[in-house]
């Protein structure tokens, strides 16, 4: 009876765990869609945060968040990523879509400002949710 019960929650706290790593990585999926799709559109009328570099807060506050979302999607896995690829892969993705963007939009230009935001966001961001111990779920 009691190997019964302890199978049954065994099966229960492994659906919730599947369930809960799906909607990570759909969440990462669609954050990661938005930002590339503001990226690359002309944006007007974004609210002013009062200061002269408003811009740079958001492209540091967008890749903190994009680095938070896909190291807690990762974390879910019982062998570990390692936070290195991850910050690789985040940091090239970031400079790729500053490089691209002028090209792909006349409209946008290409900042090496907001190329280093992205990048101190995204290395913000890993190790934030790299010591997060939430969804330690191995």
């Amino acid at each position: 009876m009691l190997q019964k019960l302890r199978t049954y929650f065994q099966l229960k706290i492994t659906k919730h765990l599947l369930l809960v790593r799906n909607l990570l990585l759909l969440l990462a999926v669609t954050y990661t869609i938005i930002l590339v799709t503001v990226t690359l559109i002309d944006l007007s009328g974004v609210p002013s945060l009062g200061s002269s570099f408003d811009d740079k807060i958001y492209h540091f506050l967008a890749y903190s968040v994009l680095s938070i979302m896909w190291v807690l999607y990762f974390k879910t896995y019982p062998k570990k990523l390692k936070i290195w690829g991850i910050l690789f892969w985040l940091l090239l993705f970031g400079v790729t879509l500053e490089l691209i963007q002028n090209k792909l939009n006349p409209n946008r230009t290409y900042d090496f400002i907001d190329l280093l935001a992205n990048c101190f966001g995204v290395v913000f961001g890993t190790l934030l949710a790299s010591r997060l111990n939430i969804l330690k779920l191995n």
